[in-house]
């Protein structure tokens, strides 16, 4: 029986979007509520930027688990992530008090770290590099659908049944992925486990790659800039516009809107104008929004629309990196995407910490030096791309 080609790439793309929407939604709930979980243990911001960078460090670890995707198979490393995934939102559902939600995120951000690059790397082994732009793009849809549908969800439950809710329904979730991937994603088994390097060679030809150091060290610098504003935009429209929890959470969507039509515009143009050539052309327009910000907050339309148009070119640019980064190192491609994630991981853990201090000399200060590491970011890129000259 001949298997049809369209429908074997649609539903592992259906599914990658599924459940990256669902370890997203857990990843960026907690920025809009910040300030809510901070009442609840009695803290102040400056006290959650350890506990998130002390989450966005964790995924420094994915590198050290995704060669066992490339050796054993691309089911085996959604296995772990997933339970990994699952028993952090159980604790976060029932553990004690800061230290149990620090732990928490830790544990669903090291199964976050393992998801994305084994489902990414499933869909490069079987998305030729020419239609793959669009592919990626698509299960990028999960950010922008954490923050539309997932992170008022999350809202939704907070107000109903206290701050603990939205994990336990995020425990059930992970759960019910981890069966489907049990029953019926026995196809991923094998994919791309031929041939492919071990722990050792594929940390060996990620840092002699001179192209995949310039692609880690760019989205390094782009995650810290993104992080920057990512950690207090909430802070910011409470503190300039009063916004409550209702409020927050609209702007959360409204973000996501944004968002999703960032990736969209990358699938509907990355594999038509180039994909290094959409990059730049993100990561410029991305530099622009982050200076033009604070001459957005005037009022509060002009700042949800500065912070859209921010959100949107961020997005544009870091889905256009990831099918060049898919390419770069085939037979590691796993562990190449987790070193990819482990940076931009490692991006929010410095943003995380530098972000308090900075706004604490104004929201300005905070744009500009997101503008002036994206700039750093640009200087990677002109050499990812000579190194990359090949590559359309």
């Amino acid at each position: 029986m001949t298997t049809d080609p369209a429908r074997q790439v649609r539903s592992p793309i259906v599914f990658a979007v599924g459940a990256r929407t669902l370890s997203n939604t857990a990843y960026r709930m907690v920025y809009p509520f910040l300030p809510v979980f901070a009442r609840a243990f009695g803290v102040d911001l400056a006290a959650m930027s350890i506990a998130l960078s002390a989450r966005s460090a964790s995924g420094a670890l994915g590198p050290l688990l995704a060669p066992f995707t490339d050796r054993r198979g691309r089911r085996f490393g959604l296995t772990l992530g997933l339970g990994l995934f699952a028993a952090g939102a159980f604790l976060g559902a029932v553990g004690p008090g800061l230290p149990g939600f620090a732990a928490a995120l830790v544990l669903m951000t090291v199964g976050k770290y393992v998801i994305d690059p084994a489902l990414l790397a499933h869909l490069s082994d079987v998305v030729p590099y020419a239609r793959r732009g669009r592919a990626l793009a698509l299960t990028e849809l999960s950010w922008s659908l954490a923050f539309i549908a997932g992170v008022p969800a999350a809202g939704f439950l907070i107000g109903r049944f206290g701050w603990r809710s939205p994990f336990a329904a995020l425990a059930v979730l992970g759960l019910a992925g981890l069966v489907a991937v049990r029953t019926i994603g026995a196809g991923m088994a094998r994919a791309g486990a031929a041939g492919a390097a071990g722990h050792r060679e594929s940390f060996k030809s990620v840092f002699r790659s001179g192209a995949a150091l310039a692609g880690i060290a760019a989205i390094l610098a782009v995650s810290v800039s993104n992080e920057l504003v990512n950690f207090v935009f909430g802070a910011w429209l409470e503190d300039s516009f009063g916004l409550k929890l209702a409020g927050l959470g609209a702007a959360a969507a409204a973000i996501g809107l944004a968002e999703f039509g960032g990736e969209g515009l990358v699938a509907a143009t990355i594999d038509r104008i180039g994909k290094m050539r959409a990059l730049m052309i993100g990561l410029a327009a991305n530099a622009v929004a982050a200076a033009a910000l604070p001459l957005a907050g005037g009022a509060v339309t002009t700042a949800l629309i500065g912070l859209a148009l921010f959100y949107l070119t961020f997005e544009y640019t870091v889905v256009s990196l990831l099918p060049v980064m898919s390419e770069i190192l085939p037979r590691a491609r796993a562990t190449l995407l987790a070193f990819y994630a482990a940076s931009f991981s490692v991006g929010r853990a410095i943003g995380s910490l530098a972000s308090p201090r900075l706004y604490g000399l104004g929201f300005p200060a905070v744009a500009l030096a997101a503008a002036g590491l994206n700039a750093v970011a640009f200087l990677f890129l002109i050499r990812l791309r000579r190194l990359t000259a090949g590559a359309r």
